[in-house]
C-alpha cells in the first residue's frame, strides 16, 4: 500500500512515501478503512521529532497520523454496525497510509452532506477539545471558562462544547485575532497578548488551555480557588506557585459517538472548523513543514491521491 513512514527521530524530512508498505492485517475487532484522507495534527510532528517520546514512543519504521474518513473495505467476523462500502471516520493510529485499522467500536459513520474529504479534519481536534472541558475540566451548567487559542482547532471545539454546556464562556486569543474570534459566539473575548487586559480579567471556575507556556503561566492567578487548568499541552511551569488551583493534563481518546454529533453540528454550520490546505498523501513532508510553523489558521490534510 502507500503510506508515509518514518524510521528514525529528526526533521519533516524523514518521512519517507512509499508505495509498497506492507498492508495491514484485519484483526476480528477491526475495520479495514480505504483512505481518503487524514490530517496534520500537531502530535504528528512532536512525534516525528522525538519531542514527544516519552510519552508516545513509537517503533520504527512507524506510521504517523491519528485522523481517517474513507470507506470501509473490510470488517472483522466480531463486528457490528459497520458494512463494506460505507462512509467512516476515526480517531485511531498509522493514519499516513491508505489502508488504516479500525477498532469495530471506535468507528463514526459519516453523516450525509458531509464531505469525505473534509470528515478528516475532525476527530482528533473534536474530541480533544470537548473531552479537555468535559472531563479534565468538568465544566457544569453556568460555570465560567477561559479557553486559550480560541481559534486554534482544537480551542474551537472547545469553545463549541462549553456553549453547549450552558457556560459562560471567554474566548482567549491574539490582540489581531479579536475581530475574527467574534464569530466564535463567545460570551466575551480576551487578547491574552495585552497585558492590561490580562490583569484586569475576573475570576474563572476553570481555563481550558492549548496554548501553554508564558501565556498560560499569568492566567493561573485568575482561577478561582479550587478551580481547575486543564491542559493538552505541557502544563504551565509555574503551577505549583498556586496551590488552590488543580492542574489536570489530558490526552484524547476515541467517542464516536461525540464524533458523530461534531459532525452533524459542522455540517449544519452550527460548528466551523477552517480547512486551509489539501495536500497530496506524498507530499506529507512539506504539510508538516506548514502547519508546524503555526498560524495557518485552520486544519491541513493529506488525500489519499
Amino acid at each position: 500500500m502507500k503510506a508515509v513512514r518514518l524510521y528514525e527521530y529528526g526533521p519533516a524530512t524523514n518521512l519517507k512515501y512509499e508505495t509498497d508498505a506492507p498492508d495491514p492485517e484485519v484483526g476480528e475487532d477491526d475495520v479495514l478503512v480505504g483512505a481518503a484522507a487524514t490530517s496534520v495534527n500537531p502530535i504528528d510532528w512532536k512525534m516525528r521529532s522525538g519531542a514527544a517520546k516519552e510519552r508516545f514512543p513509537v517503533s520504527f519504521p512507524a506510521i504517523l497520523g491519528r485522523d481517517v474518513s474513507g470507506l470501509v473495505r473490510a470488517v472483522g467476523s466480531n463486528v457490528r454496525g459497520v458494512k463494506v462500502g460505507e462512509r467512516v471516520m476515526a480517531l485511531t493510529n498509522g493514519t499516513y497510509a491508505e489502508l488504516v485499522i479500525v477498532k469495530g467500536n471506535e468507528i463514526t459513520h459519516i453523516p450525509d452532506g458531509v464531505d469525505i474529504i473534509e470528515a478528516a479534519a475532525l476527530p482528533l481536534v473534536v474530541l480533544t477539545g470537548d473531552q479537555l472541558v468535559r472531563e479534565a475540566c468538568g465544566l457544569q451548567k453556568g460555570q465560567s471558562i477561559l479557553v486559550t487559542g480560541a481559534l486554534g482547532s482544537v480551542g474551537r471545539a472547545a469553545v463549541h462544547t462549553a456553549k453547549k454546556l450552558g457556560a459562560h464562556v471567554i474566548a482567549g486569543v491574539r490582540k489581531h485575532q479579536l475581530d475574527e474570534a467574534k464569530e466564535l459566539g463567545a460570551h466575551a473575548l480576551i487578547a491574552l497578548d495585552d497585558e492590561d487586559a490580562v490583569q484586569s480579567m475576573g475570576k474563572v471556575d476553570a481555563i481550558a488551555d492549548t496554548v501553554g507556556g508564558d501565556v498560560t503561566t499569568p492566567l493561573l492567578r485568575h482561577i478561582k480557588e479550587g478551580g481547575i487548568c486543564g491542559t493538552v499541552v505541557t502544563p504551565p511551569p509555574d503551577a505549583a506557585l498556586h496551590p488552590d488551583v488543580k492542574v489536570v493534563p489530558h490526552r484524547a481518546h476515541p467517542d464516536p459517538s461525540k464524533v458523530r454529533e461534531f459532525a452533524d453540528d459542522y455540517r449544519d454550520g452550527k460548528f466551523k472548523l477552517p480547512i486551509v490546505r489539501k495536500s497530496a498523501l506524498s507530499e506529507a513532508a512539506e504539510a508538516q513543514e506548514f502547519a508546524e510553523k503555526g498560524g495557518s489558521g485552520g486544519k491541513v490534510l493529506l488525500l489519499m491521491l
